[in-house]
């Protein structure tokens, strides 16, 4: 029965993404974004969008005023990002420049120059892949962490697509990219990851004032190699259009605890999402 769900999702998505080639970027994205508007409801459930905002409301100073609207936007967003797929050779081959405008550009070329090897750290927020995409065109040799679709059909797509547009380096979640992981550290790759995910090989770190599991991997590269973290942020503005935030390296003390060096990172987490809560792909039930 899971199998013919997915293959009826893969067959929607493969009609979206030749509807969306055809239109052109712009009028793709509008479209991605009432469908999105529409549709969103039905394929994800708004409770747990609410959810994840009372407990960003209840431990933070940030006032939401209008919880539907952002609702509207996540799925809106969603949207968004769907018809994104479809330009990323675009962007790869030389549009990134035309609609990413870069802050902190100058924390990579530095990274660039010395060799140094870092760990980038984000989370989901709005067209997350772009991040990913502008460090390695950046010419900075760069391994991604990356969570396989539970959907098989779609999950064949999206790999390809990673590896071809956005960071041929691609490494599976889980204890199985470990030792690639490893191996790539080992040649003095940088590695980009989400550290926004619920996995079950985290640890409990508090996150807006609340228990979540999270993952230890930044802090474990860090205390293993000695190499600092860099918090990377990407927001969406006029529709189709991006700004891409290097933040400065970060140099933690190798005397603080994995948890301690976990629970900083959450903090820089926390301070991401409230610079604007429906950028967030708040549908990942994150506090289960």
């Amino acid at each position: 029965m899971k199998l013919i769900k997915y293959f009826f999702q893969f067959i929607t998505i493969i009609i979206l993404f030749c509807l969306f080639k055809i239109i052109g970027y712009r009028n793709a994205s509008n479209l991605g974004s009432k469908i999105g508007s529409v549709f969103g409801k039905i394929i994800r459930s708004d409770k747990i969008i609410l959810k994840n905002l009372s407990y960003i409301k209840e431990n933070s100073n940030f006032k939401i005023y209008n919880e539907q609207l952002v609702v509207k936007d996540v799925f809106s967003n969603y949207g968004r990002i769907l018809s994104d797929y479809v330009y990323l050779n675009n962007f790869r081959k030389g549009s990134l420049n035309k609609y990413v405008n870069v802050i902190g550009q100058n924390y990579l070329e530095e990274i660039k120059d010395k060799n140094k090897k870092v760990v980038f750290v984000s989370g989901h927020f709005n067209n997350f892949e772009l991040m990913a995409m502008f460090i390695d065109a950046s010419g900075i040799n760069l391994s991604a962490i990356y969570r396989p679709l539970n959907n098989i059909f779609l999950n064949k797509i999206m790999e390809n697509i990673r590896i071809k547009h956005i960071c041929k380096n691609q490494i599976k979640k889980g204890k199985s990219g470990t030792r690639e992981l490893l191996n790539y550290l080992n040649k003095n790759y940088s590695v980009a990851l989400m550290i926004d995910q619920r996995v079950s090989e985290g640890i409990r770190v508090n996150l807006f004032g609340k228990q979540a599991s999270t993952t230890t991997i930044p802090a474990q590269i860090l205390k293993k190699f000695d190499c600092e973290i860099v918090p990377v942020y990407i927001e969406r503005y006029e529709d189709i259009k991006f700004n891409l935030t290097i933040e400065k390296p970060i140099k933690f003390d190798q005397n603080l605890s994995i948890e301690e060096i976990t629970l900083e990172l959450n903090k820089i987490l926390e301070r991401m999402i409230l610079k604007n809560p429906s950028q967030w792909i708040l549908t990942h039930n994150r506090w289960k």
